[in-house]
């Protein structure tokens, strides 16, 4: 329904017509569905209790290193759901929580996998890459072979749902690599709380792993992750990371 708000004779000045319906329908929109609000159950800590949960936390994500030498040990039943479980509790743009996670222990879709991240690997390593691209990896010592793909006892192939589809209707998420991303930085924590190693892998293009793992169109993954435990004797790179002072500032 079209409905003016000018009373007036000088049609001159008669200001444009409001859509009346769809003013008045994003009102009822935002008042009418609406979640139920629940009381917030908070433990507030002692400020020294704070200090010291928090340095400990610190020190433990100190020890976190990527690494890509795996030992191909089973990881025990219940770690991974647990730190998916913790990933998936990540905010999101309107809560749409628009993310999947695939777990891969079958070692014929692991050589799958492994197979096309070389093939794309390597058209990266010989002509994607730009020459100062390179020149960084070379002190990390990586390269097209991607051995640690069928050697961990796992995969954590992560993907964010760009759309949903509901009753056949196309539907909008928001803040989708904002969220994911943020989620996947919690998996990561998770696992390494949970004694894990990781290696965030990210072949590009990654759409192979639509069609190995069957996920629909309106996902894209975004991060390929090996889980396990580090090989005895495993050894990684000497790097230091930024002290705060770089990475801070107070206003």
């Amino acid at each position: 329904m079209l409905v003016s708000a000018w009373s007036g004779r000088n049609e001159a000045l008669r200001p444009r017509k409001i859509n009346a319906f769809r003013v008045t329908g994003r009102f009822l929109i935002m008042n009418m569905i609406r979640h139920d609000f629940v009381p917030y159950h908070f433990e507030r800590l002692d400020p020294s209790e704070m200090l010291c949960r928090s340095e400990q936390y610190y020190r433990l994500m100190d020890q976190r290193r990527t690494v890509r030498e795996f030992s191909s040990d089973p990881i025990p039943d219940g770690v991974l759901e647990n730190a998916i479980h913790t990933a998936a509790t990540a905010p999101s743009g309107a809560h749409k929580q628009p993310w999947f996670f695939c777990v891969i222990k079958s070692a014929a879709i692991k050589r799958q996998i492994r197979v096309a991240a070389e093939k794309e690997e390597e058209e990266n390593y010989q002509s994607r890459m730009s020459d100062s691209w390179l020149e960084d990896l070379a002190p990390l010592g990586t390269d097209e072979h991607k051995e640690y793909l069928e050697i961990a006892p796992a995969l954590i192939v992560v993907f964010r749902e760009n759309f949903r589809i509901e009753g056949g209707m196309r539907k909008k998420n928001y803040y989708v690599n904002e969220s994911v991303g943020i989620a996947a930085g919690m998996l990561i924590a998770a696992l390494h709380n949970a004694g894990l190693t990781t290696l965030t892998h990210t072949p590009s293009p990654m759409g192979f792993l639509n069609g190995i793992l069957g996920r629909p169109k309106n996902e894209a993954p975004i991060l390929l992750m090996p889980v396990g435990y580090p090989r005895e004797e495993t050894k990684i790179p000497d790097l230091e990371r930024k002290p705060l002072s770089e990475i801070m500032k107070v206003y």
